[in-house]
């Protein structure tokens, strides 16, 4: 009987029980256990898991028979794999996929909310079988991307932990609106919590707005963006006052603000404003640097959507041509530009941007960070305590210790040898419930 098929029928066989008798107690045996990223890694030990929540990490493989009563009580093999913190993703776009123009178009014309429900529901799969337990939800149309945030949460479909912005506060014509390139005849009617916002009051107004739909964070777009279909270019979009107005907004009422970002005049205004995070950061100068490094904000790199629209760039037709040329300039530029902060000590969250580029590639970007100089060390952290940190969970996820969420997965070979091992996930554990065995 080979590891894989005794994880099974332990699962199956105790899966019963936990419904039918409630509370669960787990016992993983960890042949090597990286349970706080940047420390030594431990090995066979077992992790003791209490419904969702870890209660000891203690050495040797425990049995049932040590644990105070032994009823409903399943055990997990993992003494030959890596165990480590399930991995967080700050940028995803869960409820879309780029595509080529013609298509895009069609989908946009023909399609609705509904199309969109159920793309999310199957890349959330996608995406928490790639080991990404949790993601940053930063930009869906309407109210699509809370709705599948709150199925997964109540178990009824498969999915990371989501924390959502909703869509993005933008200006008029600006990266985000999404009237752009329509004609009059065809823009709809938009609510205040997606119309675009011109102005210190109508930027308040959009961020209240969207605090009143339940978002877990604010997004805004600070910049033009390379997907937009307009030439309107990538730098500074929104004035300070309207960067300043919905930062005050966002604190007073709990939320942290993620930028999305591209040109460094832009940048500069977003981290002068207080926003914790710049997604992409492109065009990153040295003024930039002495910013994140003064406010603590993070760089989020989406390496992994440079690749893409670089890529797709070359291809006649694919996208149209306002936004081919942004995508030929951009693209190449991301990676270098990582390089460029990480060296200079920039704090440094995962982000990929998937939705442009394939759901459930997400591991790609550590390859993308660590041929640009990131340590495989720092490449794991980043994916784990500085995106919970970012997000404002590090009490609740990111290192495997004791009170935390049993938030795991397992890889045959050590990430910390090899780059290319979050691309092999073989075991997915979110809040004690199985996700995944391979």
């Amino acid at each position: 009987m080979t590891r894989c098929f005794r994880i099974a029928c332990i699962i199956v066989i105790t899966a019963l029980s936990r419904s039918a008798i409630g509370e669960q107690t787990t016992i993983i045996h960890c042949g090597h256990l990286i349970a706080i990223p940047g420390e030594p890694t431990q090995s066979n030990v077992s992790i003791i898991i209490e419904d969702e929540i870890i209660v000891e990490i203690r050495d040797g493989f425990v049995v049932a028979s040590e644990i105070e009563g032994e009823d409903n009580i399943q055990v997990i093999d993992l003494s030959e794999s890596f165990v480590l913190p399930g991995l967080i993703d700050c940028h995803t776009h869960l409820t879309g996929e780029i595509l080529p123009a013609f298509e895009r178009m069609r989908r946009g014309m023909q399609e609705g909310p509904a199309h969109a429900a159920i793309d999310g529901v199957a890349n959330a799969q996608k995406t928490i079988h790639a080991g990404f337990t949790s993601v940053r939800n930063v930009g869906s149309p309407g109210s699509v991307a809370l709705a599948l945030r709150d199925r997964i949460n109540q178990g009824i479909v498969p999915g990371p932990r989501m924390y959502v912005s909703g869509p993005p506060v933008s200006v008029t014509g600006g990266h985000g609106d999404p009237t752009n390139s329509l004609s009059p005849a065809l823009r709809p009617h938009l609510d205040d919590h997606l119309a675009p916002a011109d102005g210190p009051a109508e930027a308040r107004k959009a961020v209240r707005a969207r605090i009143r739909e339940g978002v877990d964070l604010i997004k805004i777009t600070a910049t033009g963006g390379v997907l937009s279909p307009t030439a309107a270019g990538v730098d500074q979009q929104f004035f300070e006052d309207e960067l300043e107005s919905i930062v005050k907004a966002a604190r007073m009422m709990g939320r942290k603000v993620a930028a999305h970002a591209h040109g460094s005049d832009g940048i500069n205004a977003a981290l002068r404003a207080g926003v914790s995070s710049i997604e992409h950061g492109t065009y990153i100068n040295d003024e930039s640097i002495g910013l994140f490094l003064e406010s603590g904000a993070y760089l989020v790199p989406t390496i992994h959507a440079g690749k893409f629209v670089e890529d797709k760039a070359k291809i006649e037709g694919y996208f149209p041509p306002a936004i081919q040329k942004k995508a030929s300039e951009v693209g190449p530029l991301i990676q270098a530009t990582f390089a460029r902060a990480y060296t200079a000590g920039v704090n440094i969250a995962f982000g990929t941007d998937v939705g442009v580029g394939a759901h459930g590639t997400n591991a790609l970007e550590f390859v993308y960070m660590h041929e640009a100089g990131m340590t495989l060390e720092d490449c794991l952290i980043s994916a784990t305590i500085n995106a919970s940190k970012l997000i404002g969970v590090d009490d609740q996820i990111g290192t495997l210790e004791p009170g935390k969420f049993a938030d795991l997965i397992a890889l045959p070979k050590d990430p910390m040898k090899d780059v290319h091992a979050y691309q092999d996930v073989e075991f997915v554990m979110l809040g004690g419930d199985v996700q995944r065995i391979e």
